[in-house]
């Protein structure tokens, strides 16, 4: 699996033209291979979740599936260091996933551990 990101910027210009600072753009996409694209179609995990949100209620929903960092993903922000966390978050997700579709590769099989 890779992860593929991109960071980008561009200027914030106001009514008449001034310029009003940054908003800073972070782009994620991932490729699987196809034995990784397999596992996700058998264990039909093209709708697990990575990341969350909270709505204005403060309920905790999903936000990027698998499905949806294969097609890419783009969001703006206006602080730098939001995009940092986001970014933190999305690779700590794709890390799990990944650990996930290694388990998802040794069913049917057996694992010996030596100490």
């Amino acid at each position: 699996m890779k992860l593929i990101i991109k960071r980008d910027q561009k200027a914030q210009t106001g009514l008449l033209g001034g310029h009003k600072g940054m908003t800073f753009l972070l782009s994620c996409r991932v490729e699987l291979t196809t034995e990784e694209k397999d596992l996700v179609t058998k264990y039909k995990a093209e709708y697990h979740p990575l990341t969350f949100t909270t709505d204005r209620e403060g309920n905790k929903i999903p936000k990027d599936t698998i499905s949806r960092l294969m097609q890419g993903v783009t969001e703006e922000m206006k602080d730098i260091t939001i995009l940092l966390n986001n970014e933190e978050v999305i690779k700590d997700a794709c890390k799990n996933f990944k650990t996930l579709l290694d388990v998802m590769a040794t069913f049917g099989g057996e694992e010996v551990v030596e100490y």
